[in-house]
């Protein structure tokens, strides 16, 4: 199954699992939580535990908000998790390239998006 991974500090770059839940739970580092915030089949997966944890900071997810730790994009079958399609690798590629750094202040979170 190709999955799209996102690691803090790092460009997203393609993989290759076998679907199983512990191979999931190995590329976030534990349990698994699902955010369907995309209109085209996709999903982000992210460490259920994530904001709770000593993780770093990796990006903000449209219409969820900040995510910690790696989290992968993979598609969305009838039932289960599936590949992403080449177009879907472009388009999350493009989406999630320039990491980020998050800048905690009195006022709330900054975010500052680095670019190449």
């Amino acid at each position: 199954m190709k999955i799209l991974i996102c690691e803090p500090g790092k460009h997203p770059y393609v993989k290759d699992i076998e679907h199983t839940l512990e191979n999931l739970q190995k590329e976030v580092g534990g349990y698994i939580q699902a955010l369907y915030t995309f209109e085209d089949n996709a999903a982000v997966v992210c460490n259920e535990e994530g904001l709770f944890l000593d993780l770093a900071w990796n990006r903000t997810v449209e219409k969820y908000g900040p995510i910690k730790g790696t989290f992968f994009i993979c598609g969305l079958g009838f039932e289960d998790f599936i590949g992403l399609t080449d177009e879907q690798i472009e388009k999350y590629t493009k989406l999630f390239w320039n990491p980020e750094i998050f800048i905690p202040t009195p006022n709330g979170m900054v975010v500052l998006r680095i670019t190449d």
